[in-house]
């Protein structure tokens, strides 16, 4: 399933964590595989950590430099793999378009019930497309009151024209607080207090952490 977005900073890689977090506890084996190559949001902003020096990842693999066993990391949620990209590149796409690209989805497909796909935003550069041929589906993250619903439509467009299925969306940073009728679901006298006195994760600003601390 590839997860991907129109832009950058729509919680695309907040919402596949806890995607994977989610179906890793359903006794699902899940991977998240890491492919925004030129611009990785996932080890820098949820402090994941390595077991070794090396810390090879997908671009060392599609490079030649390693083995596809190397790039494979079992995190402490259990059920849940990682597959990072190692290292930001420039000439993502030579690589992606790489007969080494085709194994490695492959060979996930046969070893995880899911593999969560994390791309770059389709509507920012050519990446996602390319990725999106050996995908089943995508779901796509648009942020609350932003951007334009014609950019969804080219995006559903762009995705579909692959021969990938968009499955649906996630409408991410809703503000809750602005819905100010009683005729909205959330405003209800059953669920304003509900939601008033719960965590809410886009407030706090969490940093998911895949360590054991």
């Amino acid at each position: 399933v590839m997860m991907t977005s129109r832009y950058a900073y729509e919680g695309k890689s907040y919402v596949t964590l806890n995607l994977l977090r989610t179906l890793a506890s359903l006794q699902k084996k899940v991977v998240l595989l890491d492919m925004d190559l030129r611009c990785s949001k996932l080890v820098n902003n949820y402090q994941i950590r390595f077991p070794d020096e090396h810390n090879y990842g997908l671009a060392h693999y599609l490079a030649g430099m390693c083995e596809l066993d190397d790039i494979i990391y079992e995190t402490n949620v259990e059920n849940a793999y990682i597959v990072p990209i190692g290292r930001e590149i420039s000439n993502s796409l030579q690589l992606l378009s790489s007969t080494r690209t085709s194994v490695l989805m492959e060979t996930l497909r046969e070893r995880f019930d899911y593999v969560l796909v994390d791309t770059p935003p389709v509507g920012v550069i050519v990446d996602a497309l390319q990725i999106a041929k050996y995908c089943d589906g995508a779901l796509l993250v648009i942020a609350y009151k932003r951007g334009r619903r014609q950019d969804v439509k080219e995006v559903v467009d762009s995705i579909n024209n692959t021969g990938c299925t968009v499955l649906g969306s996630v409408l991410n940073n809703v503000d809750l607080g602005s819905f100010t009728s009683r005729k909205y679901y959330y405003k209800s006298e059953r669920y304003s207090s509900y939601y008033r006195g719960h965590y809410n994760p886009y407030t706090a600003n969490p940093k998911l952490k895949m360590s054991e601390d």
